[in-house]
């Protein structure tokens, strides 16, 4: 989830600092390298960058001492090549005549790159980045005006992003998208693009929002809107920004966690584009068909999605996985791992330091370590032979929402193409999340006053929604402290009905094809006076038989539990709030655990 930001003046000046400035403003969204580039009016460019934090880099590499009329910034969330100074962005043509960077992925970009290389291009990075650079510089070298190029080159570029670059001799920079955030901002004497508010807040409150398939052009003190499909104008009214600095960084939701939960339908979108694409997904499918054992290893949350995956491993493509956990993995399963044996190894942030361990024990012994990860550039990916990216961006919010919605998708993919189904399918996804968002907000709104003062419950689930109900009562746990055990539904009966008294709560999480399952269990609960809450596809069983049911778009029984985890993060977020605790910085908690 990269950054960038650009910026035309009327005259040459120091623009080092605001460059700067505004990287950092767009700091929070995550990042492993930086990058700043000037265009100056002697027809040079000046372009610095590399890997790191970017107060070190910027004091490093003298940020602050550039100077032009026009500049771009860049923070880069590495998908496409290894954090390095070589993939670092913005990035240059053949010539040195074009600089741009992008916030996004483009999932053709090894095809590209193979295109650039055979028609003479300098391809210096495998980055993609530099492939929406030489996409318009092969329309600029067939003669075709800046805007025509860009034009050409949108149709080329598949995926997700948002795109600025400039060229050596015009006073513009021009910007697009397809996907990816952009908004333009109009200034006394200058003009800016960013991928969000926050770095552009401090130079002007007039802003224009950037829809899909159109083009900015900026220039001092004007911003031009055209459509790419034919080059026309768009006339849009200028807004006038009032949030603050923090609204603006948090999207205008009081917390990273609400915004992270309402991001996951667009990051499931980028993932499925990127797998689409991904030669990697068919080379890490191979070695999980060949494997003589396959572990799925992963901690907390990780571990969660593994058990999904295990279920959808084992339904669509008839292979059987062991989900583990990373610290048992090796008491449990290495002293029987040897040569032939696959483990996937799963982590947001690639540096969790139990699954490490247990990946490094299970290749001593001939494992095969494969990856399924959030941050390139970790130690996971690096010690993976094969990995695959979550493409979430960057989770400010310590507890996982949009990371595990990711990793389970990833699973079910995997799945799908081990079993030699069609994938095409998923592409419904996002819309269904995006349903599923806007009638469970409602609906757990309603529940909150009740939930709030309790202190203990249950989140229970059967097949393919077990895992879901661990992941359910996890977030409970993280952000409002009270004690909440996922356990399998049909456990329930076997001790912990004993806790079951008058008004107690029980969360049931129903798959299509565990209604009657579930309504045993349901009426365990309520015939003991107990309060049965389910979240469940529309069905007259179920209606009749708890006492709030939270209607799930009818998406079959793959992609329920994809939709049915959506509901219990709000669930757990509101109850957060109404007891007064910071849901993004629960206490006693760490994003990254690096210690035994």
């Amino acid at each position: 989830m990269c950054g960038i930001f650009g910026i035309v003046t009327d005259r040459e000046t120091a623009l080092g600092p605001t460059l700067v400035e505004a990287g950092r403003r767009l700091s929070y969204r995550g990042y492993d390298s930086v990058g700043c580039a000037t265009l100056r009016p002697d027809g040079t460019i000046d372009l610095r960058k590399d890997v790191g934090r970017i107060d070190e880099v910027a004091e490093r590499l003298g940020f602050r001492e550039m100077r032009g009329t026009r500049g771009i910034v860049q923070l880069r969330w590495a998908t496409f090549g290894a954090p390095s100074q070589l993939n670092a962005q913005p990035h240059l043509d053949s010539d040195g005549d074009l600089v741009g960077a992008h916030n996004g992925n483009v999932v053709n970009n090894v095809e590209l790159r193979a295109q650039f290389l055979a028609e003479g291009m300098t391809v210096r990075s495998t980055n993609d980045g530099e492939t929406c650079v030489h996409a318009v510089e092969r329309y600029v070298d067939r003669g075709y005006p800046m805007l025509e190029a860009i034009r050409h080159a949108y149709r080329d570029l598949q995926g997700d992003y948002a795109f600025v670059i400039g060229r050596v001799g015009e006073e513009r920079l021009y910007a697009f998208k397809k996907g990816s955030g952009l908004v333009a901002g109009i200034a006394d004497g200058a003009a800016v693009v960013s991928s969000d508010l926050p770095s552009i807040l401090p130079l002007t409150r007039r802003v224009l929002r950037v829809e899909d398939g159109e083009i900015v052009v900026l220039e001092p003190g004007r911003v031009e809107l055209r459509r790419v499909e034919d080059g026309s104008l768009v006339f849009r009214e200028v807004e006038t920004v009032t949030e603050s600095m923090e609204e603006a960084q948090k999207g205008g939701y009081p917390h990273f966690m609400l915004k992270e939960i309402h991001e996951q339908p667009e990051r499931a979108r980028e993932l499925l584009h990127l797998y689409d694409a991904s030669p990697h997904v068919e080379a890490m499918v191979a070695r999980m068909r060949a494997a003589r054992n396959l572990y799925l290893v992963g901690c907390g949350t990780s571990y969660h999605a593994c058990l999904l995956g295990a279920v959808y491993l084992a339904r669509l493509a008839g292979r059987p996985a062991i989900p583990v956990l990373g610290p048992q993995f090796i008491p449990q399963c290495v002293p029987a791992v040897g040569p032939g044996d696959v483990g996937l190894f799963v982590s947001q942030s690639g540096e969790t330091k139990d699954v490490l361990l247990a990946l490094e024990a299970g290749v001593a012994r001939g494992l095969e370590p494969l990856g399924l990860l959030n941050v390139i550039g970790s130690t996971l990916m690096y010690k993976s032979r094969v990995y695959l990216p979550l493409a979430c961006g960057y989770e400010i919010s310590v507890p996982a929402t949009k990371t595990f919605l990711n990793q389970a998708l990833a699973f079910l993919y995997l799945a799908l193409r081990m079993g030699g189904h069609p994938t095409a399918f998923l592409q419904g996804l996002p819309d269904l999340l995006a349903e599923t968002l806007r009638s469970a907000e409602p609906w757990v709104e309603g529940l909150v006053a009740d939930l709030a003062g309790r202190d203990d419950l249950y989140c229970l689930g059967y097949g393919l929604t077990y895992p879901i109900a661990l992941e359910g009562a996890l977030k409970m746990k993280e952000v409002t402290y009270a004690h909440c055990e996922g356990m399998l539904s049909t456990e329930f009966k076997h001790g912990p009905l004993s806790a079951v008294h008058d008004g107690y709560p029980v969360l049931f999480v129903c798959g299509p094809e565990d209604v009657p399952r579930i309504v045993s269990g349901v009426n365990e609960v309520t015939c003991r006076g107990g309060r049965a809450i389910a979240i469940g596809e529309e069905d007259d069983r179920l209606r009749a038989n708890v006492h709030d049911l939270l209607p799930l778009p009818r998406a079959g029984p793959l992609l329920n539990p994809l939709l049915a985890v959506v509901p219990l993060q709000l669930l757990a977020y509101k109850l957060s709030v109404a007891r007064g605790i910071d849901p993004d910085f629960p206490r006693n908690l760490s994003k990254t655990l690096t210690v035994d």
